[in-house]
């Protein structure tokens, strides 16, 4: 028989004294969903070299998708970041954000690619190996988690900032991370690197930017809009920094007549799902 309390209607079950309906939602706490979503995000890197690893993907079709890539995070860093940034903080926070964001990344970049780590996304064979350049490897890791930092700090702060992940954000550094993984995996095969050193890298690199994640949002939790505004634009420089050093030169490598047009669509894909999502 069905009983009415105010708005809710109740079916009775015949078998329990509790009614079934209506059930309580059990919502993830905000600190696990950074973290969760900064997982998801770095797993794309993993799904990239576990594709790469397996399939020989052609040289032009990885230089296609990291093109797609990068028009996909200008669109994002522009209209998710430092637009967002200079409304919740200020302009003058999110400029001196910007600058130190891309003058961190590029000095943290020159000392790694002197130890080997410059083409660390490049797939077709400017590695260097192990043998060819000692702890080469180990800087090629760190270059690559110096990459997946900046992206998903901001997913934690997007938890601060809006009360829940950007889907445009989220879709952008998923989006990006698979060609990253394409093409720094079938590089490191031709270097000589074991699956285990490849999957090891990856695979440790997504837990991290689960807890960068994490840690954007519980380090900023109470902060100043101004202070918010300013990490999230540290981080926009930081990926325009780390796109104009390493994923736009592997995009104009093999596709260099298609790339423009290539990343424009990828731009635009990124701008339909953040007035869509929005």
């Amino acid at each position: 028989m069905l009983e009415v309390s105010g708005r809710l209607s109740v079916r009775h079950c015949h078998f329990c004294s509790r009614a079934p309906w209506p059930r309580k939602v059990v919502r993830m706490p905000m600190w696990a969903q950074a973290m969760f979503w900064g997982t998801l995000a770095g797993g794309a890197l993993v799904l990239g070299s576990w594709l790469s690893w397996k399939w020989t993907i052609p040289p032009k079709l990885v230089s296609s998708i990291m093109a797609f890539g990068a028009g996909v995070l200008i669109s994002a860093l522009a209209f998710e970041l430092v637009d967002e940034a200079v409304d919740g903080g200020g302009l003058w926070p999110t400029v001196a954000g910007f600058l130190a964001g891309a003058v961190v990344y590029v000095s943290a970049n020159a000392l790694l690619a002197r130890s080997g780590a410059k083409h660390r996304k490049r797939s077709k064979g400017q590695q260097p190996s192990e043998k060819d350049s000692p702890g080469s490897g180990t800087a090629i890791a760190v270059g690559a988690l110096l990459d997946g930092i900046p992206e998903s700090v901001v997913l934690g702060l997007g938890l601060i900032t809006a009360g829940s992940v950007s889907p445009a954000m989220l879709a952008a550094v998923f989006i990006s991370n698979v060609p990253e993984g394409l093409s720094s995996t079938a590089g490191m095969k031709k270097a000589g690197r074991s699956a285990g050193y490849v999957f090891g890298v990856w695979g440790g690199i997504a837990v991290l930017c689960g807890l960068a994640s994490l840690l954007g949002y519980t380090a900023l939790e109470n902060a100043p809009a101004e202070a918010v505004a300013f990490i999230t634009a540290v981080a926009a420089g930081g990926i325009l920094a780390m796109l104009a050093d390493t994923m736009i030169p592997e995009a104009f490598e093999e596709h260099h007549n298609l790339t423009g047009l290539v990343a424009s669509v990828g731009f635009l894909s990124a701008f339909t799902i953040h007035h869509v999502g929005g």
